[in-house]
């Protein structure tokens, strides 16, 4: 009976100390060591829970900030790529330039051999056949300083016409090719409006290998029953004629006095590698900063 009497006062007095106390420190060996789980008066455990939601926090802060690197980083990666591309460019162009410029050789009849040797100066000799002439429009004349200062642009300044392709045939190979003579502007492309140009006899032309173009996009379908041609299909333009598909472009010095100006191969490609190289660069300059400010220096932005 004592015994019974001593635990019930006991119990009372531990009963009336949790009454009086809003939260008790309690060690239970179920949790690992030094972990305190607290309970309130409403039977609510706390502390465990809110160190859950600690640990997830910095697990997720750790994961976005390793992934906003990956900004900067592909922003470099893109902008050593533009270099790379820009060099490509200007030795394509380097190149392209050197074959314009290189001295003429005999134009080979052979379709492999040609399809090697675009860009190529070539030299024929024989007469034009005039009554055959196709035109490629619009066009307008091949300025390379020009071209690069409107590189890119929707539109371009300056006159149009279009350029005279006219079959050539060939006495020293005993075949016809086709032969961009150059560019007429638009109230000279009928032939009676340059009969002086429409020369009969036997000449020697230098010109540059062309490769069958294909369309690009936007751009009109040929009409060879109108005469109109947009982009240069070779092996359309010679069943029409009878040519061969064999086509070059006539430089500038073959140009016959009141007739198309030749020299029209255009060996300006498009060069926009610089400002994509400072885009990128600046970018990455610009990502890497605010990543270190942030999470290195923990500056607010």
């Amino acid at each position: 009976m004592f015994s019974l009497k001593t635990l019930l006062v006991s119990s009372s007095k531990v009963l009336t100390t949790l009454k009086h106390t809003n939260v008790v420190h309690v060690k239970r060996t179920l949790y690992p060591r030094r972990t305190p789980l607290f309970i309130r008066t409403d039977g609510r455990w706390m502390g465990q829970r809110h160190s859950s939601s600690s640990v997830a926090a910095t697990g997720e802060d750790t994961f976005i900030k390793w992934f906003l690197l990956l900004i900067p980083v592909t922003t470099f990666g893109l902008g050593t790529w533009q270099v790379k591309r820009r060099q490509w460019k200007l030795q394509l162009i380097a190149e392209m330039s050197r074959l314009t410029a290189a001295d003429p050789i005999p134009l080979p009849i052979d379709p492999l051999e040609l399809r090697g040797l675009e860009y190529r100066r070539v030299r024929v000799r024989g007469r034009y056949e005039h009554d055959k002439e196709l035109y490629v429009l619009p066009r307008s004349p091949v300025d390379p300083e020009r071209e690069a200062r409107e590189a890119g642009r929707l539109s371009s300044s300056g006159e149009t016409g279009a350029n005279v392709v006219t079959p050539f045939h060939c006495t020293d190979l005993g075949i016809s090719i086709l032969v961009n003579r150059g560019y007429v502007p638009k109230q000279k492309i009928r032939p009676d409006t340059r009969m002086k140009g429409q020369v009969e006899g036997e000449v020697e032309v230098v010109g540059v290998v062309r490769l069958t173009e294909p369309r690009k996009p936007f751009v009109p379908n040929n009409d060879p029953d109108r005469n109109c041609w947009h982009f240069r299909d070779l092996d359309a333009m010679s069943d029409v004629t009878g040519a061969q598909p064999i086509f070059i472009d006539a430089d500038f010095a073959s140009t016959i006095p009141g007739g198309p100006v030749g020299g029209q191969t255009r060996v300006t490609l498009r060069n926009e590698h610089m400002q994509y190289i400072i885009t990128w660069y600046g970018l990455c300059a610009t990502t890497a900063y605010m990543w270190y400010a942030k999470f290195i220096k923990n500056i607010k932005l």
